[in-house]
C-alpha cells in the first residue's frame, strides 16, 4: 500500500513538472520582436492582396504572389468576405480567396489596409502556442470603365496570429527561435 501511495505521489509530480516546462514565457524584449514580426506579415499580406487584386498584375506575378501569401498562414486558414450587398460572410481557404480577388469583375480595384494594431495581447494555449488577435480596416474599392467608382465599403476584420517555437539546424547544431503565422481573417463589421 505505502508503494502504491509513493507511486501516485511520483507520478503526480512528474505530470505537474510536464505542465510546469510546458508553460514557456516571452520575454518583454522578444515579445517586442515577435510582435514586430506579427506586423510586418499582416503587412505584408496586404501588399500581397492589393498586388493580387490589381487588374494590372501579371498572371504569372499573381501567382507567384499567392504563393508567398499562403507561406504566412497556419494550414487550413480562411479569410472572410463581406458585401454591403448581402448581410452573410463568405470564409474561404486562402488560395481560393486570392483566385477568386483576382477574378473580380471590376476594371480596377484599389485595397489599402489602415489602422493595424494589437486588440488582445498574446495568450499561451496548452500546447505551448501563443495565439493573439490584430485588427485591421480594409478599404476596398471597385471601378468601371465607364461608370468610375462603382462600389466602395470598409471592414474591420480581425486576424488571428499563432506564435510557435521552432527549432532549425545550422552548422550541426540546432537552435530554437519563434514563428509567427496568421489564422483566420474574420469580418467583424462592413460599412459603406
Amino acid at each position: 500500500m505505502k508503494t502504491f501511495k509513493i507511486s501516485i505521489i511520483a507520478l503526480a509530480l512528474l505530470l505537474g513538472c510536464g505542465t510546469m516546462f510546458a508553460q514557456e514565457t516571452i520575454s518583454p524584449d522578444r515579445k517586442k520582436a515577435i510582435d514586430s514580426l506579427a506586423l510586418e506579415k499582416v503587412r505584408d499580406l496586404s501588399k500581397y492582396i492589393a498586388l493580387v487584386g490589381s487588374k494590372e498584375t501579371p498572371w504569372s506575378e499573381a501567382q507567384r504572389v499567392i504563393q508567398r501569401a499562403e507561406e504566412l498562414f497556419m494550414p487550413g486558414s480562411e479569410m472572410g468576405v463581406s458585401s454591403l450587398y448581402r448581410p452573410e460572410i463568405s470564409y474561404f481557404k486562402v488560395r481560393e480567396y486570392f483566385e477568386r480577388l483576382m477574378r473580380l469583375n471590376y476594371d480596377k480595384v484599389s485595397i489599402d489596409w489602415y489602422n493595424i494594431e494589437y486588440v488582445s495581447d498574446l495568450e499561451q494555449q496548452p500546447d505551448g502556442t501563443f495565439v493573439g488577435v490584430i485588427t485591421i480596416f480594409q478599404r476596398f474599392e471597385g471601378y468601371n470603365k465607364e461608370k468610375g467608382l462603382v462600389y466602395r465599403d470598409t471592414t474591420k476584420k480581425d486576424i488571428t496570429i499563432y506564435v510557435k517555437r521552432k527549432e532549425t539546424q545550422i552548422g550541426g547544431r540546432t537552435i530554437g527561435f519563434w514563428d509567427v503565422l496568421l489564422g483566420d481573417i474574420r469580418v467583424k463589421e462592413t460599412r459603406p
